[in-house]
């Protein structure tokens, strides 16, 4: 017995900032100098990156809404009744924070608020929060199958959403990587040779634990006493390129399953070349480059919207939204993610 994903839905409900959008930012390096270039400093973000757009919320919607919203369409796509549903499990890192506004709000979880938009009468459904870094939402759907193969639960309810955008310091030159976005999946119990076949954990936390951490304006004259999210880009880009291909790999053995038989590869969408190289250092494990085609993206028009980056761009290949990119009953799928904490996990997944 196992868990499968029977529906899937996302929140389009955002608006669409290009990175021209930046143009006139004045960026600030950690020592609180003044970038001359703010073109040039686009230019490179996107070379390296490959962001050229990102997703904001709406100025009148929080991180619920958009969770609310890609619940919605995933209950639709999984054709289920809402009261059907045994845990609601919301991971995210900043809660709701209202335009214009400071403080994060995390009372009541941002599950429980999920539930009461969703209007599910049924008091057994449990809504509880997951905070887990970008990790959070492959492993929220960790925690839903260990529920479902307990005989706990037999439906789930797993959302990734995250407001980046009101958390960034505009004097940073990394605010133009982070983004806004809601995924969402819903699993149940399935006694076929489906879905869920191994997962893999890990948080490193003893020299790695503030490598994206909560820290004051680069620029000393904005927002004096405000904190803003802020990563060690280099220590992160090391650690993932070490870490998350032996996690991967720990993952795909423990399934049982050739890696000629991996037919994709869904990674955190944090960086474009990062995730090539940790896809690239992936199958070196194996003595075998990685074949053409097997790493869906959607980061060039998305960024990295922490926690959604991963469901969204599972709903939107599912959908046949990513060119060049489908899904096939009986393919071996592998998701992987890596995130603050520092926190890593992978699941390998056939798909129904």
């Amino acid at each position: 017995m196992r868990s499968k994903i029977i529906g899937t839905g996302a929140c389009h409900s955002l608006v669409d900032v290009p990175n021209s959008h930046f143009a006139e930012h004045v960026f600030f390096d950690e020592a609180g100098e003044k970038l001359k270039d703010s073109l040039k400093v686009i230019n490179k973000l996107e070379a390296i990156t490959g962001i050229a757009a990102r997703r904001y919320a709406k100025d009148n919607k929080v991180a619920s809404d958009l969770a609310f919203e890609a619940a919605e369409a995933a209950i639709q796509n999984a054709e289920i009744d809402k009261e059907s549903i045994d845990y609601i499990i919301v991971t995210h890192n900043y809660g709701d924070i209202p335009k214009g506004t400071r403080q994060s709000d995390m009372v009541p979880s941002i599950a429980a608020r999920v539930k009461h938009l969703l209007g599910i009468k049924n008091n057994s459904c449990i809504a509880y929060d997951m905070i887990f870094g970008c990790a959070g939402w492959i492993e929220s759907v960790i925690h839903a199958d260990a529920f479902i193969r307990s005989g706990l639960a037999k439906r789930c309810l797993v959302i990734g959403v995250d407001v980046l955008s009101r958390v960034i310091d505009p004097a940073d030159r990394d605010s133009m990587i982070f983004a806004d976005g809601a995924g969402a999946g819903i699993l149940e119990l399935t006694s076929l040779d489906t879905g869920i076949l191994a997962t893999a954990s890990a948080t490193f936390s003893v020299d790695e634990v503030d490598y994206i951490n909560f820290e004051g304006s680069y620029n000393e004259e904005e927002s004096p006493g405000r904190r803003f999210i802020k990563m060690k880009g280099r220590k992160i880009y090391e650690f993932a390129l070490v870490e998350v291909p032996a996690a991967m790999k720990t993952c795909l053995d423990k399934a049982g399953i050739d890696i000629d038989d991996l037919k994709k590869v869904f990674i955190h969408q944090a960086n474009e070349k990062m995730d090539q190289a940790i896809l690239d250092r992936f199958y070196k494990l194996y003595d075998k480059p990685a074949p053409e085609g097997i790493m869906p993206m959607n980061i060039k028009d998305f960024g990295n919207s922490s926690v959604a980056t991963v469901p969204t761009l599972y709903d939107m290949v599912r959908r046949g939204q990513v060119e060049g990119q489908e899904l096939n009953k009986g393919d071996i799928i592998l998701f992987a993610a890596v995130g603050a904490g520092m926190s890593l996990n992978a699941i390998v997944y056939r798909v129904d």
